[in-house]
């Protein structure tokens, strides 16, 4: 990441702290020629005060200081800040800090002082880019989060200049801009009419459009419309809306100096905004047939479940300690499912609430989700909310409202102990009840940050303790009956989802 130029970007913030001024000049120095933005202060107390008020990505410091060492300095700035970088110096390294202390203060580099800086610069632009993966992957997560809540709105039946409105609405955020339309074929029109909606500077009438946009504008809009593809132009970009037919019914524009990863969410965004212009013509034409009623809500299905199933995918993979976690709990709902001789309707209903209900954990703040050590009462309170989060999340659209009890009530205990209601025995939906045994077995059963895996016999011990109690001990003795064959039950996840 270093600049190939001298000129200063304010992208990345770097605080320099040393009791010695002539280090802080040193470094500033070095850091300015490479083109980072730096503030170099001597007093750790201040420096504390300082990062309470202003906020820097990166943070280098010195560990022997007066009147407090690195390490305090940092136990400090962690109370209140989690994210910011934080490169150690020494120049004794017999005096460094131990490597547990390190750790414990995420602390994620360390570097002997030197009468060169080659290896600190080093760690220093590693630990940049390391910070722009991060933004990288919060502005995913957060832009998926917003199409999340933004698509159940542009679905639902309303006039299509409001369904344009909301689109547009949904849009802005993704990339940080103020000025946008929508072009959309008027598909009850047999004059081939347009319909048109502004926000920013294009809120005007359609008629003075065309002479507000440039001819090479428009030909760009023409071009992206023929050929269904995205036009990349230097201050926006154009999206063509494709319809279910893969037929262009539209376009959309948009200004913007700066896409990056937001071009990945407009596209899958403008999918979904396509599905939704489309539902709202089909369902105004009077005579339609019911077959192609039918058809379209199952795209409409699919296209939701898939956004919502790239936001599953989202947490699942934040932590390698929970990967594949909801589609072993899905596995294992569908097998005691079987067991109790359930219809194929109420475990196809078992294995969506096992793959959607920790959705909520979307919403979850990361240092709460990833805490190595125990959580504090307004932390685990925090996690606490995530069923209700899911519920919420699955209830923006009718077609999930079977599965909501399930993800709403899977933390609920037998003996009214568990949340968010505390509910108490038959009180519980039974397909609740089941999911709650399936996704216990699977977290004792796999690694955790914050403890390892539990022997099966160890596992089974715990619902044998538990049963009665926390678990439905109907279920529990399903499950130990299942777990006789345990070891096939492995095999079989596996092919399973290595198919997927």
């Amino acid at each position: 990441m270093r600049k190939k130029i001298t000129e200063v970007s304010t992208d990345y913030k770097i605080l320099i702290v040393d009791d010695e001024e002539g280090i802080i000049n040193s470094l500033k120095v070095m850091l300015t020629r490479s083109g980072y933005f730096c503030v170099g202060i001597s007093n750790p107390i201040e420096a504390i005060k300082h990062l309470e008020t202003e906020p820097f990505d990166m943070l280098i410091l010195d560990y022997i200081m007066s009147p407090i060492h690195g390490d305090e300095v940092v136990a400090k700035i962690r109370e209140f800040n989690k994210d910011i970088y934080i490169l150690l110096l020494t120049g004794h390294k017999d005096l460094a800090p131990p490597l547990e202390t390190i750790k414990a203060l995420d602390i994620q580099g360390y570097c002997e002082k030197g009468d060169r800086f080659d290896q600190l610069l080093l760690l220093i632009e590693s630990g940049i880019k390391s910070i722009s993966q991060m933004r990288t992957i919060k502005q995913f997560k957060d832009g998926l989060n917003r199409i999340l809540y933004a698509v159940p709105k542009i679905y639902q039946l309303q006039p299509i200049d409001t369904i344009l409105e909301e689109i547009l609405e949904g849009l802005m955020p993704l990339v940080n801009s103020k000025d946008a339309f929508i072009l959309v074929d008027d598909c009850n029109s047999s004059q081939g009419e347009i319909i048109y909606k502004g926000v920013g500077e294009y809120k005007i009438p359609v008629e003075s459009l065309v002479t507000m946009l440039s001819p090479d504008l428009m030909e760009h809009i023409g071009f992206s419309r023929a050929n269904r593809v995205t036009v990349n132009l230097d201050h926006g970009i154009i999206l063509p809306l494709i319809g279910d037919n893969k037929s262009s019914i539209g376009v959309i524009y948009i200004e913007s100096n700066n896409f990056d990863e937001g071009l990945k969410l407009l596209e899958i965004y403008s999918t979904q905004a396509a599905s939704s212009i489309n539902n709202a013509f089909l369902h105004s034409l009077i005579n339609m047939k019911k077959e192609e009623l039918d058809r379209t809500y199952q795209e409409l299905r699919n296209r939701y479940i898939d956004t919502i199933e790239a936001l599953r995918l989202t947490v699942d993979a934040k932590d390698i300690y929970t990967r594949g976690h909801s589609d072993r709990v899905s596995y294992y709902t569908g097998k005691l499912g079987e067991e109790f001789n359930l219809s194929p309707e109420e475990i196809e209903l078992l294995k969506v609430g096992g793959i959607f209900h920790d959705i909520g954990k979307i919403g979850t703040a990361d240092d709460i989700l990833f805490k190595t050590d125990k959580l504090d009462f307004s932390e685990y309170e925090e996690i606490k909310k995530h069923p209700l989060k899911g519920a919420y999340i699955l209830s923006a659209i009718s077609m999930f409202k079977d599965v909501v009890p399930l993800v709403k009530y899977h933390h609920e205990r037998l003996d009214g102990k568990g949340y968010p209601e505390g509910l108490k025995g038959d009180n519980i939906p039974f397909l609740a009840r089941i999911l709650t045994v399936a996704d216990a077995f699977d977290a004792m059963t796999s690694d955790r940050k914050y403890r390892s895996r539990l022997h099966l016999e160890e596992a089974i011990n715990q619902f044998k303790l538990n049963s009665g109690t926390q678990f439905d001990p109907i279920i529990v003795e399903k499950l130990l009956g299942l777990l006789v064959n345990f070891e096939l039950m492995q095999k079989d996840i596996a092919a399973t989802f290595a198919e997927c």
